[in-house]
């Protein structure tokens, strides 16, 4: 008996501690049963706290939900109202009202072409006060609860920050009826900063800058028209049309939640109306005057011809009004330009092709380096270019026309200014070796010589190939105040100047020689030109007999006298560098009407020199045919 009480408790002491009870009978021992009673009771005790605890969690977690599901609610009918606001908005409305765009700051002109139009980079700045479009501004009169909504609807959009906005090509057309289509353009997706209650001033835009397309109508009569009108009214009036607005929140590249945010709109049609400014240098906008005249805006500095390899070069600098705010800044790449003489019964003839250097605004006028070429002429181009350089070397002014390829029906007329000043291309011209002879009519013959200086600027080769004089000579010097008429009168000026008592004009032209010279200080090329002329007729003018006898006593019975010289001549030049269309010639250029004026010393050696030589009673019949006031009985 004692061996198997040792035994059981051998076995007892081994089971102390380990996870699995013993099994209980009549033999186990009372310690052991009390020991078990007690675990029995602590697992009877643990379903109701478990169960308690369950409950707290699944409170709290129905409370959190509660809430959440509350607050998406009213983030829902927050965004709800906010979005029925901004829905009943009108795009028009939300441009007017909404966006604010300052600018544009700079424009710089990337691309211009014909087909494709124009590239311009914009710089600006830009906005979109959200609070009025979704009406969360804060106002006088809100109550408790409106300052709560509005408050958290402001919360919501300085959450949201930024939408981005996608739209398809913008037509624009003018006010009128029927409307008249002006452009497109077409401008990449853009971001636009959000805010809530703005400042008065403009400091909560931020900058942005975007390519932009535009492609005016090949129509430019319609775009001037519109540009008239617009000045006169003072007020631009347009209208656009866009397919399709797309807006979405958050930025360009985002996926987050902000860009489940979305609205898209159809036929987006507006107005817009835009008061012109008043520009400087220009007359004020809106009074019913017409806008002045590229023309009139444009000042030629300086002009220059010049040979290089075969061809004749042009540069020249412009100034032009610069019409643009002073915080406005623009570049341009270089523009081409065909220039055209005007005939008088015939279409343009374009006689130059040039470009503009890339330029800046600058105040308060914009320089222009203008460079190119003469183009190839036709040949009967050349008398319509040598009208223009006549005009140009007499000192008037001519009209031309300007286009550009990059607008095809575009022409603009302007005046190519004379040179000021007037330039004297006719110097120091005498009549070497004159010689009178008496017949019917008095001859003369001599050769007649002359500087042609070029006005300045005008470096080119030429070769005076022929002249043709027209002259009055006078007993002296010809008087400061004597000029002859712009153009010169046909064929004798009317009234005769004072002093004036012959008339000297070849039938045909003279041949000439040409040799360059040293040019002199402030001008262009300079030749010597020399022609003879034999036995030219040297008319005495109607009712100055007296002052012909005159001047022939101060040689006869005198020291000689001075004959002054007045009158225009015609050039014959051939122009080096301008190419000829075709295989015609050209015959050069003739340049008309260049006034001229001289003097020439005469003796007896010069008057009369074959009757002097001869005989007596041919000299008799000369007194008395031309001198009969000198005549004695």
């Amino acid at each position: 008996m004692a061996s198997e009480a040792e035994s059981e408790a051998a076995t007892l002491v081994s089971n102390k501690g380990k996870g699995k009870a013993r099994a209980i009978n009549e033999r186990t021992p009372l310690l052991a049963s009390a020991s078990s009673s007690s675990v029995r009771s602590t697992e009877e005790s643990t379903p109701p706290l478990r169960r308690r605890f369950g409950l707290r969690l699944a409170c709290i977690f129905l409370t959190t939900l509660l809430i959440c599901l509350c607050a998406l609610a009213i983030i829902v009918i927050l965004a709800w109202s906010y979005s029925s606001r901004a829905s009943d908005m009108s795009p028009e409305d939300i441009l007017h009202k909404a966006l604010v765009v300052q600018g544009p700051d700079r424009l710089d002109v990337l691309n211009v072409s014909f087909s494709n139009g124009i590239w311009v980079n914009v710089e600006g700045r830009i906005g979109l006060d959200a609070g009025s479009v979704v009406g969360v501004n804060p106002e006088a009169g809100d109550g408790v609860l409106d300052k709560i909504w509005k408050s958290l609807g402001r919360w919501g959009v300085r959450n949201l920050e930024t939408v981005s906005v996608w739209t398809s090509t913008i037509n624009i057309t003018t006010r009128s009826d029927p409307p008249v289509f002006l452009a497109t353009v077409d401008l990449p997706p853009l971001q636009l900063p959000l805010t809530v209650d703005p400042p008065a001033d403009h400091t909560w835009l931020q900058h942005f800058s975007a390519p932009v397309h535009i492609k005016p109508t090949p129509k430019t009569s319609d775009l001037l028209h519109f540009a008239q009108e617009s000045w006169k009214n003072g007020q631009v009036l347009v209208h656009t049309e866009m397919d399709t607005v797309d807006v979405r929140g958050g930025e360009l590249a985002s996926s987050s939640w902000k860009s489940r945010l979305h609205r898209e709109l159809s036929d987006v049609k507006t107005a817009f109306s835009l008061k012109v400014p008043a520009l400087p240098g220009f007359p004020h906008p809106g009074r019913n005057a017409p806008i002045p005249p590229i023309a009139d805006l444009v000042t030629l500095r300086s002009f220059q011809l010049a040979n290089k390899a075969d061809q004749l070069t042009i540069q020249a600098f412009a100034t032009i009004v610069d019409p643009a705010p002073p915080n406005f800044n623009i570049t341009t790449p270089p523009l081409p330009f065909t220039v055209h003489l005007l005939p008088d019964s015939a279409s343009p003839i374009p006689i130059a092709s040039v470009q503009t250097e890339p330029f800046s605004l600058t105040h308060p006028n914009i320089t222009l380096d203008i460079g190119g070429h003469v183009l190839p002429l036709p040949s009967d181009a050349f008398p319509v270019l040598s009208t223009f350089l006549s005009h140009y070397l007499a000192g008037r002014p001519n009209s031309i026309s300007i286009s550009t390829p990059l607008i095809s029906d575009m022409t603009v007329e302007a005046t190519f200014p004379a040179p000021n000043p007037k330039p004297q291309i006719l110097r120091n011209v005498t009549i070497r070796d004159m010689k009178i002879k008496p017949g019917n009519t008095f001859l003369a013959s001599g050769t007649v010589l002359a500087h042609v200086v070029l006005p300045k600027g005008m470096n080119v080769e030429i070769d005076v190939q022929r002249v043709l004089p027209d002259v009055l000579v006078f007993d002296g010097e010809v008087p400061d105040d004597v000029h002859i008429g712009t153009p010169p009168a046909r064929p004798l000026p009317n009234p005769l100047p004072e002093g004036a008592f012959g008339h000297i004009r070849p039938d045909n032209w003279l041949n000439s020689r040409c040799v360059s010279i040293e040019p002199e200080e402030e001008a262009g090329s300079s030749y010597a030109v020399s022609a003879k002329i034999v036995d030219v007729p040297l008319e005495v003018l109607p009712g100055r007999q007296q002052e012909f006898s005159n001047f022939v006593s101060k040689i006869v019975f005198g020291q000689g006298a001075v004959a002054g010289i007045l009158g225009t001549a015609a050039v014959g030049v051939d122009v080096r560098g301008i190419p000829t269309q075709g295989k015609g010639s050209s015959n050069g250029m003739e340049l008309n009407g260049l006034p001229f004026r001289g003097s020439v010393k005469l003796g007896k050696g010069n008057l009369f020199h074959s009757v002097t030589s001869g005989a007596t009673e041919k000299w008799k019949d000369i007194w008395h045919k031309f001198l009969p006031h000198l005549h004695a009985p």
